[in-house]
Parts: structure tokens; C-alpha cells; sequence
């Protein structure tokens, strides 16, 4: 808690003058989970500061949402030059608060990002354009459907990529002619107002605010009165941003959490399909929502599988800086992944490579391989968001396919074989809203691909046409080409209009030719 004027005046004044009240701003600690040294001291929003940043972001939406496409295309290219201008300033943040290596936060967080604005840019306008609409039977007239704004979007993105998850819908709304208020996770804030001083530009106005703050701040925002709440993040805190959400029927898109699972079939690439796996396990600490946490490997080559795995888990470079994998990122993270690992080993499991914390100072922890598992486990359940790789022994790919199904969650999965017919069907019939083949986690890399989950991993795509349209309001529009002193069927309604619509209908919708041939019979 810090006071911003000094009590000791107040109280030194006579006491015949009120003194000046005293302002007090509540704040919150951010760590460098490297080391665990104090990073800085963020202010806590409150509810009315919260207001007046979505009061200034709305007055801001007036000019924005009024520009050409083209215009704001250009703006946002701008800002794309800023990050660049200022790549290893914005690396250094990133790090300090993630602990992810250098090369990570360039590939996962900023390319991301640059590709994702160069996509919007190229192909955003197609995707936003008014669509002609066939007027079926009422050829005289003419319809289309046209996409505008929304207005304000309110945005709580998550601590594991907090750049490439904040600026996604972040530019999305505004590619969309949205402003945005943005709430950074709290265990990641400075990377939340750094991402606030590219969009700072007098010429543009408050098209971007960043509120910081905890879970009060958050609900502060979701209760509002934005026009979408875009959150990313747990299934149990979505659960609850959509409850408060309910409140006043404020939309939400929603990216949840994964158990995003991996077939490894038998005439699978072994060398590849081994690589992948432990990138996919381990990248990013397993800080992603969708790592593979889960893998079922066919029986006849479960071993060379295995041996493969663990020969390259102790390759794999641990360390703070020029390593393949740097630290977690929020303490109580690493509790579930320890618990995870007790519950396996309690009912069986092994563990034949890491399973511990480091002995140094931060959040390390080792990366892991479990086997002997189960999907009485929460390890196979539950999601672990940690360097865990429990493997699963299956006698065929349908097994393989029935277990992978059987979750709560439907983000991400992958399928490894050469027979391309075969993965193609393991593919169509997985319950994720993505699907890679013969790889993994990459599909998020492709701007034109939606993005989103199924079953309890979310609501709503970001990226591509998808991503635009979700933060748009779809208007339809109908007028009529030949104006005439009235329509056929307004009072009063004409008598012969029972007989001229059956007759219309049977030779529009007719499957056969004696059906469309038939004639009108009136009845009574």
C-alpha cells in the first residue's frame, strides 16, 4: 500500500481547516520468477478508475470505428514498426516476468504478433466487407448483411504468453474498428503496460487503455458496461467472468484451458515424432494451453517410443539465459504440477525422468516423463500447465482415439502416422477445435487458421475471418429494388393469394416432377 500525499502535513494543519484527504492507492508486487527478485510495485485499479478507462475508450471509438479499413490498417502498421523499433527492450520485459528464453520470447510472443497484424492487414478488409445475400423467393428485392463494430472490447489475457495473448484481440478489436481496455494478468503487468505505450499516439486518441489489477480489477471490467469481454485463461475463472458476464448479457469469447492429447501410431516417424513430443511437453516449461499433456503411444513400439523421449528429455538445456527451456512463471503453478505427480505415483505411475524442483533459487523445475499411467490420474485428466509428460501405452489408434476423447477439454490434439488416409480419420473424429498432423502446437503460428476450443476449452475463435467477425455486430439489410403502391400480401389480403402461394410452392420446392406439376385445389 503506498499514500501518494504525506499524512504528517495533513495533520500538522489547524485544526479549524479540513485537512486534504488522503488518497490511497493499493498496489501489488511483480517478480522475476528467474530469481525471485522484485521486478516492480503496479498500482491496483479500482472500479472507478476502471469506468473512466472504458468512458475514455468509448469516446476514443467514435473517431476509430469511423475509419476506412485502410486507415486503420495504417495506424496499426505503425504500431507493428514500434514493436520492432523496440524488440529488445520489449524481450528484456517479457523474460523478466515469464522467465521464458530470449529466443522463445522472439518466436512465441513478438514474430507471433507481426505476423498475426501482417495477415489482418492483407486479407482483414475481405472479411468485413458486405455480402450480397440471395432474397429467395422475394426476387424483387435485394439483401446483404454488412459487419461494424462493436463498440468498447474489455481484455483479460494470461500470464503464460501475456504479449502474443494480449496483442491477438487486442488487434483484432481494433483491425475491427473496436477501442479496447486491456487487463494484464497480475503476475505479468509491466509486459501489460508496455503493450499500452505502443498504441500511445495523440492522433489516434485512447484506442488502448491498460488497467492493472488482480481478480477485483478483472470483475470491475466485465461489470463495465464494454460491449465484449474477451478472456483467456482457466476453465474455472472463465466459469466465472461468464457468470458475471451473464449479469448484463455482455457477450464473451472465451480461450480456456487444454489436456491436448497426442496418438502416436505405429508406421509413425519415430525420430520425429519422439522430437516433437518432448517439444510439445516441455516448450515454454509445458506453459501452454496447448502443450501435449497427454500421450498415447501404440503398444508395438511403446520401448523405441520411450527410449527415444528420454534421450532427448537430458538434452534438453535448463537455464536462465541461452537454454531451451527457462523457468515457470507463477509459484502456485508448480504446487499442481506437484500434486499431479504424487496423485500418478500414488496409483502407480513412475517416474523415469525429472519429477522435482530444482535446488537454485526461482522457479525451476525439472522436465518430466511418467509412465504407467492411467485416466485415473489427474495427470490425464486434469490440466497440469507444467514440464510433465505422462505416456500411455494403447493397443491401437482407435483406443488411442477413445481415450483422447475422453476429457473435458477440446483445444488442441495431434495425430502421428505416414498413412495419410488414416490420420486424415483420427483427425476428422478428435473433439478439439485444432488438430495437427505429424506436429504440434504450431496451428496458433498460422494467422488464417481460427483459433478456438471445444467442450469446456471455450467459446468463440481468434484469428483469421473468424476472429473479425467475433468482434463484430452482423447487421442485415433488405430493400426493395421496384417500389410499388404495396406488396402482395399486406391488407387487405388478396383472395387469391392461398392458391398462388401453394401453387409457388409446389413448383419452387418439389422434389418430383408430378409434385411441382400438381394443381391447386381449394378445400371448403
Amino acid at each position: 500500500m503506498s499514500i501518494t500525499s504525506d499524512p504528517k502535513s495533513a495533520m500538522s494543519q489547524s485544526s479549524t481547516v479540513p485537512p486534504e484527504p488522503i488518497e490511497v492507492i493499493e498496489s501489488f508486487e511483480t517478480f522475476d520468477p528467474r530469481t525471485g527478485s522484485l521486478i516492480a510495485e503496479i498500482e491496483q485499479m479500482s472500479a472507478a478508475q476502471v469506468n473512466k478507462a472504458v468512458d475514455r475508450a468509448r469516446n476514443a471509438a467514435v473517431a476509430w470505428s469511423s475509419l476506412t479499413y485502410k486507415d486503420r490498417t495504417r495506424h496499426l502498421l505503425k504500431v507493428r514498426d514500434q514493436l520492432l523499433n523496440s524488440v529488445e527492450e520489449l524481450v528484456d520485459t517479457i523474460c523478466a516476468e515469464t522467465g521464458k528464453q530470449r529466443a522463445e520470447a522472439v518466436t512465441t510472443e513478438l514474430m507471433a504478433v507481426c505476423e498475426t497484424i501482417g495477415w489482418y492487414a492483407k486479407n482483414g478488409s475481405r472479411a468485413l466487407e458486405s455480402q450480397s445475400v440471395s432474397p429467395g423467393l422475394m426476387a424483387h428485392k435485394k439483401a446483404w448483411k454488412r459487419y461494424e463494430p462493436l463498440g468498447v472490447i474489455g481484455v483479460i489475457s494470461p500470464w503464460n504468453y501475456p504479449f502474443t495473448l494480449s496483442m491477438t484481440p487486442v488487434i483484432t478489436a481494433l483491425f475491427a474498428g473496436n477501442t479496447v481496455v486491456l487487463k494484464p494478468s497480475e503476475v505479468t503487468p509491466t509486459v501489460g503496460l508496455a503493450i499500452g505505450k505502443l498504441f500511445e499516439d495523440a492522433s489516434w486518441g485512447d484506442i488502448v487503455q491498460v488497467v492493472t489489477g488482480g481478480g477485483e480489477t478483472g470483475e470491475a471490467l466485465v461489470r463495465s458496461g464494454v460491449d465484449k469481454i474477451c478472456f483467456t485463461g482457466s476453465v474455472r475463472t472463465g466459469k466465472r467472468v461468464m457468470a458475471a458476464a451473464a449479469d448484463s448479457l455482455t457477450p464473451v469469447l472465451l480461450e480456456l484451458g487444454g489436456k491436448d492429447p497426442m496418438i502416436v501410431c505405429a508406421d509413425a516417424d519415430l525420430a520425429r515424432a519422439s522430437k516433437g513430443a518432448v517439444w510439445g511437453a516441455f516448450q515454454n516449461s509445458g506453459q501452454t494451453c496447448m502443450s501435449v499433456e497427454r500421450f498415447y503411444v501404440e503398444e508395438s513400439i511403446f520401448q523405441p517410443f520411450l527410449e527415444r523421449v528420454l534421450k532427448e528429455t537430458a538434452l534438453i538445456r535448463q537455464n536462465a539465459t541461452g537454454g531451451d527451456i527457462g523457468s515457470m512463471t507463477f509459484g502456485p503453478q508448480i504446487e499442481i504440477v506437484e500434486s499431479h505427480i504424487a496423485d500418478a505415483v500414488s496409483k502407480g505411475a513412475r517416474v523415469v525422468a525429472g519429477g522435482k524442483r530444482l535446488d537454485q533459487p526461482g522457479l525451476w523445475f525439472e522436465p518430466t516423463v511418467l509412465i504407467d499411467v492411467d485416466h485415473t490420474m489427474s495427470i490425464m485428466t486434469e490440466e497440469t500447465f507444467g514440464p510433465v509428460m505422462p505416456i500411455m501405452s494403447v493397443t491401437d489408434p482407435e483406443e488411442g482415439l477413445r481415450l483422447a476423447n475422453d476429457s473435458i477439454y477440446g483445444l488442441n490434439s495431434s495425430v502421428w502416422t505416414s498413412d495419410h488416409d488414416l490420420a486424415i480419420s483420427i483427425a476428422n473424429r478428435l473433439e478439439a477445435g485444432n488438430v495437427c498432423i505429424n506436429d504440434c502446437i504450431v496451428s496458433y503460428a498460422i494467422p488464417g487458421l481460427p483459433f478456438g476450443g471445444v467442450k469446456q476449452s471455450g467459446i468463440g475463435r481468434v484469428h483469421g475471418p473468424e476472429g473479425l467477425r467475433e468482434f463484430s455486430a452482423v447487421k442485415s439489410v433488405m430493400s426493395t429494388r421496384v417500389a410499388t403502391a404495396r406488396e402482395l400480401w399486406w391488407f387487405p389480403v388478396p383472395q387469391a393469394l392461398e392458391g398462388l402461394g401453394i401453387t409457388s410452392m409446389r413448383a419452387r420446392f418439389g422434389s418430383t416432377f408430378s409434385t411441382r406439376m400438381k394443381r391447386y385445389k381449394k378445400n371448403g
